[in-house]
């Protein structure tokens, strides 16, 4: 009877193993309710297509942003509303770009930009950061076409930049909790084996004896 107890190390690499098991499925079940099943829900709904930059302009209201400067220090500082205009190769109808499901996803008047700069303390340095961008989609993108993409389920006549949930990201939100499950069963599957290997060779032992 003895023989078939598993020692200390032996417990302990039992443990490892459905302890992984468990983090795997946990993992995976988490992520696929609260986060894979409404990305592939956003990806089911959109595709992509070919945009052309129609107009690049600044509108002349300016909007509210927050900055932080340390731990107790939060202000409020303002910068001037980039839209960039596109007609996509699904539509003759000029489309407001986004940099991605974010911007959509707004619900204050800062969904009207197609760009929002990092909120600096200083409303020059916003005013600066938005001319730039101006000035990169005027001058180096032009007529250009350049890959963007849409989502019937969030704004139908808005298009985006880049996706936040792309292929590469879907992959490992699904790879990695495979792979932890897949490490646990093969730890408790070496560990009975060698148990079991361990007793035959015990039994054989004592019947040449």
């Amino acid at each position: 009877r003895a023989a078939y107890e598993y020692t200390e190390a032996e417990d302990k690499s039992m443990r490892l193993g459905f302890l992984l098991i468990a983090a795997g499925l946990l993992s995976l079940l988490g992520l696929g309710c609260c986060w894979l099943r409404p990305a592939l829900q956003e990806r089911g709904g959109g595709g992509s297509a070919n945009c052309t930059v129609l107009a690049v302009r600044q509108l002349g209201e300016r909007f509210a942003c927050t900055f932080s400067c340390g731990a107790a220090c939060r202000g409020t500082a303002r910068y001037p509303c980039l839209q960039v205009l596109v007609r996509t190769s699904r539509s003759s109808a000029p489309a407001l770009l986004h940099e991605d499901e974010r911007l959509t996803l707004l619900r204050n008047v800062s969904w009207q930009c197609s760009y929002i700069p990092p909120c600096a303390r200083d409303d020059q340095e916003n005013s600066e950061n938005v001319t730039y961008k101006q000035k990169y989609w005027k001058e180096k993108v032009g007529s250009q076409p350049f890959t963007c993409y849409f989502n019937q389920h969030l704004r139908p006549d808005d298009v985006m930049l880049k996706r936040t949930h792309d292929e590469t990201v879907l992959l490992h939100c699904f790879l990695w909790p495979v792979v932890t499950f897949l490490v646990g069963v093969l730890i408790v599957v070496l560990t009975i084996c060698a148990k079991s290997l361990a007793i035959r060779a015990e039994a054989i032992k004592k019947k040449k004896h």
